[in-house]
């Protein structure tokens, strides 16, 4: 069996090893993109299109168990506010809005963490949505703004043939896209554009006309390797650590065969094309941002093994077994250790901010 996003989540729960305790990697992102965010409302979003009855949509897509989504959602929502203020002190004849947020992630996202944990005076109301984001979970034409974060790298499932060693895009021990095999990267790539264009066809039915998609995530620059960036080598040095785990009788080889994570990087002109490709919005903002984190002494070792144990550990149980998980993470520590990474040396990610505008 192969590893499916279909069945992959954050880590759940409010223990050490928590999505919750250990994703501020990706909050620096989303408070990194702040002031684009308010910004782009601000500039682009039309309050007239809201007819129906003063209620005001907003879904997070992916958005796993907090706490960054409500950050998120507070953004958007306290800018929109904002926005009608300004135009009723204008004289436009607007009513007071209420605020209704869709939080959607995988049905087996952990909403049991995500609603204890959210902001008791928060202002809105709540929905959770279970179902994948790469078709639809919402009626057609009821969302004002949608909003995703780090989540569009993530593919409905792993590409067909990259665990088949008859296959020309067997991805042999790798357990990632780390554009070192060929054939590999062009089955990740053609998974991706199939994924995208759902994705966006899917939002395109949702989103009011007029309404607005912001995208934020990460991608690579073009002509670079995921295997050059400081990510793509803790996956290399956590895929090489599960080979010295086989090689002690822990698991076995054709165990790790069988694991590709359902993750793919495009470069940025990819992303930019499928983003064209679709008819039914219009790019009103699409540029590189950076990263807050990304220049800073932040980038500890217990840092990035505490973050990549809070994305991994799901699928590393579903795939191996609970047992493997704390063994595999103090291999990684070990590692990591004999063999620092040098940020300095590192190709970095492009951070994007996208926003789309529906038709």
């Amino acid at each position: 069996m192969t590893a499916s996003s279909q069945s992959y989540t954050m880590a759940g729960g409010n223990g050490q090893h928590s999505y919750i305790h250990n994703s501020s990697y990706q909050k620096a992102a989303i408070d990194g993109a702040e002031e684009k965010t308010t910004q782009c409302i601000l500039e682009k979003l039309n309050l007239q299109l809201n007819s129906d009855l003063g209620t005001f949509r907003i879904a997070d897509f992916g958005c796993s168990n907090g706490p960054n989504t409500f950050h998120a959602v507070q953004t958007i929502i306290d800018t929109v506010k904002c926005k009608q203020l300004k135009e009723n002190n204008n004289e436009v004849s607007l009513m007071p809005l209420e605020f209704q947020v869709f939080f959607n992630d995988q049905t087996n996202n952990d909403f049991n963490t995500l609603f204890k944990t959210q902001p008791i005076e928060c202002g809105y109301f709540s929905v959770g949505v279970p179902g994948s984001f790469h078709g639809r979970v919402f009626p057609r034409n009821i969302i004002h703004i949608g909003h995703t974060s780090y989540t569009t790298h993530w593919l409905s499932k792993v590409p067909e043939n990259v665990c088949d060693k008859k296959s020309l895009a067997w991805n042999n021990n790798y357990i990632h896209c780390n554009h070192s095999l060929e054939e590999v990267t062009k089955a990740y790539k053609v998974q991706f554009v199939k994924d995208m264009r759902v994705f966006l066809e899917a939002r395109a039915e949702e989103i009011v006309h007029g309404g607005l998609m912001i995208v934020l995530g990460q991608c690579l620059a073009d002509g670079v390797t995921m295997s050059e960036t400081w990510q793509g080598i803790v996956l290399d040095m956590i895929g090489d650590c599960l080979m010295d785990m086989a090689k002690s009788g822990v698991t076995s080889e054709e165990k790790i065969e069988l694991l590709n994570l359902p993750v793919y990087f495009p470069q940025f002109s990819e992303l930019k094309r499928e983003i064209e490709q679709n008819k039914s919005f219009m790019i009103e903002t699409m540029e590189a941002i950076s990263h807050p984190l990304e220049d800073t002494e932040i980038l500890t070792s217990n840092f990035i093994i505490s973050m990549f144990r809070a994305i991994l550990s799901t699928i590393i149980k579903e795939h191996f077994g609970e047992g493997v998980v704390t063994d595999l993470f103090d291999r990684f520590a070990k590692k990591l250790a004999k063999f620092p990474i040098d940020f300095i040396e590192c190709e970095k990610h492009v951070n994007y901010f996208v926003l789309l505008k529906r038709k």
